[in-house]
């Protein structure tokens, strides 16, 4: 929430709450990952799944691993699991 004043008068303006998020780490997998002794996720939120999409594609292009989903309480909740992230940013793609 945004709050602003104009001419004394507080007004509120409402921002689009995050509903994605992706969760991601170093390929644990990798023995010779060198970057694996760190923290093991992290998790960033998103306000639509198109970004979501976008960060995740960053995500394995650096080798690491990836999951999203929908946060509570959006509805339908979805879970993109590890195993189906390359399928989900991959979908809008054509050729």
């Amino acid at each position: 929430m945004q709050l602003f004043v104009t001419f004394g008068v507080t007004k509120t303006m409402m921002t689009k709450p995050d509903t994605w998020y992706v969760a991601f780490g170093p390929d644990r997998t990798i023995k010779s990952d060198t970057r694996a002794t760190g923290p093991a996720r992290t998790t960033k939120t998103f306000k639509s799944e198109i970004d979501a999409k976008v960060f995740a594609r960053e995500i394995m292009a650096k080798g690491w691993t990836a999951t999203a989903g929908t946060l509570n309480p959006v509805q339908p909740k979805r879970t993109i699991a590890a195993s189906q992230i390359d399928d989900w940013i991959n979908l809008d793609r054509v050729g």
